[in-house]
C-alpha cells in the first residue's frame, strides 16, 4: 500500500516532546513504528516553521542541528512556515510572580492573592504551575475580571505550517500520490482537508495523535483509524547519538 506520512512538526514538539529527552527523534522510525506493517511509508514531508532566537539565543543552532539530522533522510522534505512575532494588549488574569521581585529595576514583592491596583483595576497574583511535581495546575480562567489590568504582551504567532500540510495531503489525494495517508498531528484546523481526502477521494487517513490526551474528538469522526504515539515509541525511534559516517550529534542541551 503507498502511504504517506505527514508530520504536524509544531504539533507533534509541543503534544509530545517539549519536555522530554526524546527531542533527537526520527521521524521515519517513528511513522514505521506507529503504522501498520502493511502501511509503511514512502514520502514523509515534515511542516515546521524557523524558530526565534528573542527568548533563546541557542535555539536556532539546535533547529539548525536538528534539520542536518533530518537531511540524512531521503525519504523526508521539509516545508517552513514562519513566526509572527507581534506584541498585543490583553486583559491579565494571573501574574505568576507570587514572592518573587518583579524586576530588579523594581524590586516590589507581592503575596499571592488578589490587588487593587489604584485607576487600573483588580490584578490576580499566583504562582507558576507545577509541571513535574505531579501537583494539580492552577485552574485556567476563562474570562477576565470586568476590572483586570489591561498589560501588552510580546508573543509569537505560528503561521503557514497547518495551511501548507492541509495544501500538499489535498494536493497528493487528488493527484493519487498515495493509497493511505498518516497525519501525525492533534489540529483540529485539519479536520476538513482530512475529512474531503477520505470522504470525496475515498483514501484511507490514520491520525497519528502525539501526547497523552488522546486524538481531538473532531479529528477521531473524520479519520479511518487512530493511532497514538507511546512514550515508548518515542524512545525507541531516537536518531543515533552521533547519526553514523557524519559529524552530526544531538544538542548537548536536549
Amino acid at each position: 500500500m503507498r502511504t504517506s506520512v505527514y508530520v504536524d512538526g509544531l504539533n507533534l514538539y509541543y503534544g509530545a516532546l517539549k519536555r522530554t529527552n526524546c527531542k533527537w527523534l526520527n521521524p521515519v522510525e517513528l511513522a514505521r513504528r506507529s503504522l501498520l506493517r502493511e502501511c509503511l511509508a514512502d514520502g514523509l514531508p515534515c511542516f515546521t516553521a524557523w524558530v526565534s532566537g528573542i527568548l533563546d539565543e541557542h535555539a536556532p543552532i539546535r533547529q539548525q542541528t536538528y534539520l542536518n539530522a533530518l537531511g540524512t533522510l531521503p525519504e523526508v522534505e521539509v516545508h517552513f512556515g514562519s513566526f509572527l512575532a507581534k506584541t498585543v494588549w490583553r486583559p491579565l488574569v494571573n501574574l505568576p510572580i507570587a514572592g518573587r521581585p518583579i524586576s530588579t529595576t523594581l524590586p516590589v514583592v507581592l503575596p499571592q492573592g488578589t490587588h487593587r491596583v489604584e485607576g487600573s483595576g483588580t490584578l490576580v497574583v499566583g504562582t507558576y504551575p507545577e509541571h513535574d511535581s505531579g501537583k494539580k495546575r492552577r485552574p485556567k480562567v476563562s474570562t477576565p475580571l470586568p476590572d483586570a489590568v489591561i498589560a501588552e504582551f510580546h508573543t509569537k504567532e505560528e503561521k503557514g505550517s497547518d495551511v501548507n500540510l492541509a495544501a500538499h495531503l489535498l494536493n497528493d489525494a487528488w493527484n493519487d500520490l498515495f493509497d493511505a495517508a498518516a497525519v501525525i498531528s492533534n489540529d483540529t484546523d485539519l479536520v476538513t482537508p482530512i475529512r474531503m481526502v477520505t470522504l470525496e477521494r475515498g483514501k484511507e487517513v490514520f491520525v497519528v495523535c502525539p501526547g497523552k490526551r488522546g486524538a481531538a474528538p473532531k479529528l477521531r469522526k473524520v479519520a479511518s483509524y487512530v493511532r497514538h504515539i507511546r512514550p515508548k515509541i518515542l524512545m525507541d525511534s531516537q536518531f543515533h547519538d552521533p547519526i553514523p559516517n557524519t559529524k552530526i550529534s544531538k544538542p548537548a542541551e536536549w
